[in-house]
């Protein structure tokens, strides 16, 4: 295999804030490429400051090792990973980006799109929300009406928390999702999902710190909405530890280290009875084309990367008011788009 890659740096259509005043106006990411013969992959993994990660930290990993990953005799996705993953023990945004590469190259050899290599049919697929960061109440408020969509995925974690979900249902009769990012107390999440509950709200996502687990407990005995784990379930072996904590999981392919671990973690999630979800972290169309043909697996999906950023760097999905389509074309199905 040949290996290529490089940095991008998209910008987003407004500045995006979380919780805790976090805020981006661009996303950096890696983008790699694996070639094989006639065919080529590609995958990609964002750069996310709260988890310490850095395109250039990637960058130089991978140069460190280049001629490793290339030497690899590709039979199966699968393997290929397992050898990444020790070969990368402490990267695993790195290897996310090459396993997406791999299955990329290796659906185009097999002449499939990833969803029917994988046995699922394209029927039935969960829509993706589209997410409001926080702002002012004026500005949530006017970058909601600008996009009419069926589910809108709200950031939440401020002292207007509750003000900010009324004016937003006032002007929409559209399904919401809270995300809080870990940035509720338990006597704050106590007492503001009851509310939440009210405003029409379908679940919330990790409303408290990744490690307490104490306070989850509580409000997953009490909680009148599903909860679902974020920060709290990053890799595999987090999995078993959210059931009791939280009705479902959150899976983001950049954190538990690609597609390959992400397949394992559904079907183990399904089999302790909580729903899946599959996460953005604001990767362009390559990045999400992967998230997109897990969809027939999913309860809920938010894929919304392209339509937050204003640029991209590949084609092969559309959006149409929630419903996500892939091109049909062999692995991800995506082109790259000349810059």
């Amino acid at each position: 295999m040949k290996l290529s890659y490089w940095q991008q740096q998209l910008p987003f259509e407004y500045p995006f804030t979380i919780s805790n005043g976090r805020t981006k106006t661009h996303q950096p990411s890696l983008v790699v490429t694996l070639s094989l013969g006639n065919f080529t992959g590609i995958g990609e993994a964002p750069a996310i400051a709260y988890y310490n990660v850095t395109v250039e930290s990637m960058m130089a990993d991978l140069e460190s090792k280049k001629a490793m990953v290339e030497k690899f005799a590709l039979t199966e996705p699968e393997r290929y990973w397992h050898y990444l993953h020790h070969l990368f023990p402490d990267n695993p945004f790195l290897v996310c980006a090459l396993d997406i590469a791999c299955w990329d190259l290796f659906g185009q050899m097999k002449g499939q799109p990833l969803f029917e290599l994988w046995g699922t049919r394209w029927e039935n697929t969960a829509i993706t929300d589209y997410t409001i960061g926080i702002d002012s109440i004026e500005k949530m408020v006017a970058k909601m009406k600008a996009k009419p969509w069926p589910v809108y995925k709200i950031k939440l974690g401020t002292d207007e928390d509750i003000a900010i979900m009324k004016a937003l249902r006032e002007n929409t009769d559209a399904l919401f999702r809270v995300d809080a990012n870990a940035g509720w107390t338990t006597e704050e999440a106590l007492e503001k999902i009851p509310q939440l509950a009210e405003l029409g709200v379908e679940f919330v996502e990790q409303p408290l710190a990744k490690d307490n687990w104490e306070g989850m407990k509580q409000l997953y005995e009490k909680s009148p909405l599903p909860l679902f784990a974020d920060e709290s379930c990053v890799f595999e072996k987090d999995v078993v530890k959210c059931q009791g904590y939280f009705h479902g999981i959150n899976i983001k392919l950049t954190k538990c280290s690609g597609i390959t671990p992400a397949l394992r973690m559904i079907k183990e999630a399904k089999q302790l009875g909580m729903q899946v979800m599959v996460g953005s972290m604001n990767e362009c169309t390559i990045g999400s084309a992967a998230i997109a043909h897990l969809l027939p697996q999913l309860d809920h999906a938010d894929l919304d990367g392209p339509l937050l950023l204003s640029q991209d760097t590949a084609t092969g999905l559309s959006f149409d008011f929630g419903k996500v389509a892939v091109s049909g074309r062999p692995g991800l199905g995506i082109l790259p788009v000349k810059q």
